[in-house]
């Protein structure tokens, strides 16, 4: 569903590569959590990968789509929500919404049931008739996620999608996405809660320094011995 191969991208010339020849493949129904310490570049591969920062060299394919040959059929097939979603202010949640229905082109008919069903699960559907500007930094990436689940999208990539998020919406949240790869669809997303990781996802991606250090499913990374998520990432990290 979602291929990366050998993709770098630095933000000026002659500066260090924030990611460095970096390749990894998330396949259909599988949950890939991507993680590292802080300034690794997870979030710089996040946003090529939803085309939102060119890319310097390599290739990133959507379904077979080049992301950056076909940018729109690309992204008709990815939802991504960014660890601090802007969203417009001055919108009311139902606004904002049925923008996004208008934008994938989902009939009203379907949407008013989608929007109901994941503005329920994340306890926002009496907020919807406010203006986002009232709304707490919960509220609004429970918005954001409600937008991008509206879509219905083959591919769903998350930049740190349990931050502001209570017990309950976080628990909403993990269901839904598996739920979605039980129907095909892919999840790729970034976290700092290795213990969500562990617990949730088909395989992980451990970045450092702009590389790819390892990446497998848990027992793989484990190789035999008797480790939690997080001793394999202080094992690895540990330069």
């Amino acid at each position: 569903m979602l291929s990366i191969n050998n993709v770098t991208k630095s933000y000026a010339r002659n500066a260090p590569a924030a990611v460095k020849s970096l390749s990894l493949t998330v396949n259909a129904s599988e949950i890939y959590g991507f993680i590292g310490p802080n300034g690794a570049g997870k979030t710089t591969t996040i946003k090529m990968a939803c085309g939102v920062l060119r890319i310097d060299s390599g290739s990133i394919k959507i379904n077979g789509i080049d992301i950056s040959d076909d940018p729109i059929a690309a992204k008709k097939m990815l939802a991504y929500v960014p660890d601090s979603p802007y969203l417009p202010q001055k919108l009311k949640g139902t606004e904002y919404l049925n923008f996004i229905g208008d934008m994938y082109d989902i009939p009203r008919s379907d949407r008013a049931d989608i929007i109901h069903k994941h503005a329920k699960s994340f306890d926002i559907d009496d907020a919807l008739s406010s203006r986002i500007g009232s709304y707490s930094h919960g509220m609004q990436q429970k918005l954001a996620l409600t937008g991008a689940l509206l879509t219905r999208p083959k591919l769903m990539v998350l930049d740190e999608p349990m931050v502001g998020l209570d017990p309950k919406s976080a628990h909403a949240l993990k269901e839904t996405l598996k739920e979605m790869c039980e129907d095909g669809a892919s999840v790729f997303f970034s976290t700092h809660v290795l213990e969500v990781a562990e617990k949730f996802c088909s395989r992980v991606g451990i970045i450092q320094h702009g590389a790819l250090i390892a990446q497998g499913t848990l027992d793989e990374l484990r190789g035999g011995k008797d480790e939690t998520l997080e001793e394999i990432f202080l094992e690895l990290t540990d330069a």
